[in-house]
């Protein structure tokens, strides 16, 4: 995949002392991120490294969707260090196909999955306590930390949002 646009790294900081982190991907070149609501919807503070800088921009919080569990949030970096994703066609897609997730598992920065569409039209409960249909299931590691990230095709193109993980553990279960 060549996109260095997609991955990067979002560390929200909670007014208890108690932090966590995930991923997003840039949308638009005005500084517009996208993640899962899930990772941010308790922060007091939210902080965007993008993938090829160490310098944290905070970020704030401008659009929810919390019953499908998407946020949008706004940084003001740099127009030059924006690099937004490409968007592919999610009616398009195909069981087998092959897919990349990107994020920041357990902290690990700029991570890089690959696997296969396993099963379109899935259904799982969010965040919100409402069930999200339409969801893809992949077979690409996705571990705490990935969500927010974006899933990719071979193309590079953004098909999906990387947002739970069904295993016993809690992790990708391989």
């Amino acid at each position: 995949t060549n996109n260095a646009s997609a991955p990067l790294s979002l560390r929200a900081s909670q007014e208890k002392p108690q932090a966590g982190s995930g991923s997003g991907f840039v949308w638009d070149d005005r500084g517009h991120v996208v993640t899962n609501y899930h990772v941010i919807k308790d922060a007091a503070i939210a902080n965007v490294t993008l993938a090829r800088g160490t310098k944290a921009y905070p970020a704030k919080l401008v659009g929810a969707e919390p019953e499908k569990d998407l946020a949008v949030l706004k940084v003001d970096a740099p127009k030059d260090q924006l690099r937004p994703v490409a968007v592919g066609i999610s009616a398009e897609l195909l069981v087998g196909q092959t897919v990349v997730a990107i994020g920041n598992p357990f902290g690990l920065d700029n991570t890089l999955t690959t696997g296969i569409i396993s099963a379109l039209g899935r259904e799982v409960m969010g965040v919100a306590g409402r069930p999200i249909s339409g969801m893809i299931q992949t077979d690409a590691a996705i571990n705490p930390g990935n969500s927010g990230g974006p899933l990719l095709d071979s193309s590079g193109r953004l098909i999906g949002v990387n947002t739970v993980i069904f295993s016993t553990s809690g992790a990708s279960a391989g």
